[in-house]
C-alpha cells in the first residue's frame, strides 16, 4: 500500500516542486541574504519574467479545439467550477469566525486559499487512477487557470477588503492580466505552430516552471527570516492550520459529492467532480499570490497555507484515488 501511494505522489510531483520548494525555504532560513533584496540579484526581474513563461507555455500546451468540444457536459462544468469559486469561499468564510486562533495575514493567507483556482497536474492524475470523466477534468483544471485571473481578485476583496488585504482591484487585474492572462492568450493563440514543436520538451520546460516558483519561495521566505516576521507564529498555530486545511480538504470533496449525487450525476461525473472541485493550485497560489500581495514580508505568511493544503490534497486524495478506483463501480448508481 505505501509502494503504490509512493508511486502515485510521486506521478502528480511531490517529489519534486514540493520538495524543491522545501528545499527553497530551507535555503531562506540558511542563506537569507542571498535571496533578499539587496542581495544585488535581480530577483524580481527573473520571477515576473519567469511567470509571464510559466503561463504562456500553459497556453501553448491547451488546444482550442479540444477546449469547445469540451463545453457539451455543461451540468457538470457548473458544479465542479462553483465548488472552486463559490462553495470552498464561502466554507472557509463560514469556519473562520469560530477560529480565533488565525488572525491577520494568516487569516488572509486562508481565505485566499479559498479563492484560488483548481490545480491541473494534480486533478487529471487522480481523476485518471479512479477512473473518473477525463476529458471533463482536463477541461475544468483548464479553464480553471484562465477564470481565476478574474476571480480569485475578486473574491480576495470581498472577503478581506482593500483596507486590510493591501490590494486595488484595477490595479491588481492589470497586473494578472498583463503576467498571467495575455501570456496564456498568446500562448493558446500559437498552440497550432508551436505545440508541434514544442510538445516533445514540455516534460524538461517543467524543471524552468518549478525553478520561477522555488525563487518565489525562496526570496519571499529570505525577507521573512530576516525581518523575523515567523516569530509570533507557533508551532501550536501551525498545527492547528495543518488540521484546518485537512478537515476543509474532506468537507469540500463530502458537499460535492453529496451535491453530485443529488442531482444524479453519473458516477464518472461524481469522481471528477470532487477531485477537480476540492483542489487549490499551488502554483496558481505562488504566481498569484506574488502579484496581489507584492510585499515577501506578507506573501510568505499569505502562501503558507497553501503550501500545507497543497501537500495534504496530494496525500489524501491519493489514498482518495486508489480506495475508489478498488470499490467504488458503476452498480453504485
Amino acid at each position: 500500500m505505501s509502494l503504490r501511494l509512493g508511486e502515485r505522489l510521486k506521478k502528480i510531483g511531490i517529489n519534486g516542486l514540493l520538495l524543491g520548494i522545501v528545499f527553497s525555504a530551507l535555503m531562506a532560513y540558511f542563506f537569507p541574504e542571498l535571496g533578499s533584496a539587496d542581495s544585488g540579484i535581480p530577483w524580481k526581474v527573473l520571477t515576473n519574467v519567469g511567470i509571464s513563461m510559466i503561463f504562456f507555455f500553459y497556453g501553448v500546451k491547451l488546444d482550442p479545439l479540444s477546449l469547445r468540444r469540451g463545453l457539451g457536459n455543461w451540468r457538470l462544468h457548473l458544479l465542479i467550477q462553483s465548488g472552486t469559486y463559490v462553495i470552498f469561499p464561502l466554507l472557509m468564510l463560514l469556519i473562520l469566525p469560530f477560529l480565533d486562533l488565525f488572525q491577520g495575514n494568516m487569516r488572509i493567507g486562508l481565505l485566499f486559499l479559498s479563492a484560488l483556482p483548481s490545480t491541473v497536474s494534480a486533478s487529471v492524475v487522480l481523476v485518471s487512477i479512479a477512473r473518473g470523466n477525463l476529458p471533463a477534468a482536463i477541461f475544468n483544471a483548464s479553464i480553471s487557470s484562465l477564470l481565476g485571473v478574474f476571480l480569485t481578485p475578486f473574491w480576495m476583496l470581498f472577503l478581506t477588503g482593500s483596507e486590510s488585504s493591501g490590494m486595488e482591484l484595477s490595479q491588481t487585474l492589470g497586473q494578472l492580466s498583463l503576467k498571467i492572462l495575455i501570456p496564456v492568450l498568446v500562448g493558446i493563440l500559437t498552440h497550432r505552430w508551436l505545440y508541434p514543436i514544442l510538445g516533445p520538451h514540455f516534460p524538461k520546460i517543467k524543471y524552468m516552471d518549478q525553478a520561477v516558483i522555488m525563487a518565489i519561495v525562496f526570496t519571499s521566505f529570505s525577507d521573512a527570516f530576516i525581518n523575523d516576521v515567523f516569530a509570533p507564529y507557533s508551532s501550536g498555530l501551525v498545527f492547528g492550520l495543518i488540521l484546518l486545511t485537512g478537515v476543509v480538504y474532506f468537507l469540500m470533496v463530502g458537499v460535492i459529492y453529496l451535491v453530485a449525487r443529488f442531482f444524479g450525476f453519473a458516477l464518472q461525473d461524481r469522481i471528477t467532480a470532487i477531485f477537480c472541485g476540492a483542489k487549490k493550485s499551488l502554483i496558481q497560489g505562488v504566481v498569484m499570490g506574488k502579484v496581489i500581495f507584492p510585499d515577501p514580508l506578507i506573501l510568505s505568511i499569505i502562501i503558507l497555507p497553501v503550501m500545507i493544503f497543497h501537500i495534504q490534497q496530494l496525500m489524501y486524495g491519493s489514498l482518495l484515488a486508489g480506495y475508489i478506483k478498488e470499490n467504488w463501480t458503476s452498480e453504485d448508481d
